[in-house]
């Protein structure tokens, strides 16, 4: 019986276990990186819908010589309150999923402003939504 030389292309076991070793290294050294971006762009976005919300609250003030009370809250930017007469609310000033923060929870709106003195406050309470908290459970309040 005559042996046949034959050349073999494939890769052993152990080729194959350290490239997915190293594979797996890179992942978990790259990873984190990764998620960490995406909180922080989170928080960014959250900031810019709160321009949005801002400039609806400036609409709704325009148009009905007042802003919001806390009672009422964000509500009137999608729902003509009650008490304003009929044709001065030219709503909605926005839908209703921009009245949510993107980690999907309600902005928080205070109509005498702590933050803002003479003004409103916008509040996010971040991913947490507990007061305070750092990166992404931090709290984000309009300018």
């Amino acid at each position: 019986m005559e042996r046949k030389n034959r050349n073999r292309k494939a890769f052993t076991l152990v080729e194959l276990l350290v490239v997915v070793l190293i594979i797996t290294m890179l992942a978990a050294f790259v990873t984190p990186k990764f998620f960490s971006g995406i909180g922080k762009t989170k928080a960014q976005l959250t900031k810019a819908k709160m321009a949005i919300l801002e400039n609806a609250l400036a609409r709704f003030y325009i148009d009905c010589g007042r802003y919001p009370d806390d009672s009422e809250g964000l509500e009137v930017l999608v729902m003509a309150p009650a008490d304003i007469e009929e044709g001065r609310w030219n709503g909605p000033y926005l839908k209703r999923s921009d009245l949510l923060d993107l980690w999907d929870n309600p902005y928080i709106y205070i109509a005498e402003g702590e933050y803002n003195p003479g003004s409103f406050d916008l509040v996010s309470l971040g991913a947490d939504m507990m007061d305070g908290g750092e990166g992404d459970n931090e709290d984000i309040i309009n300018d």
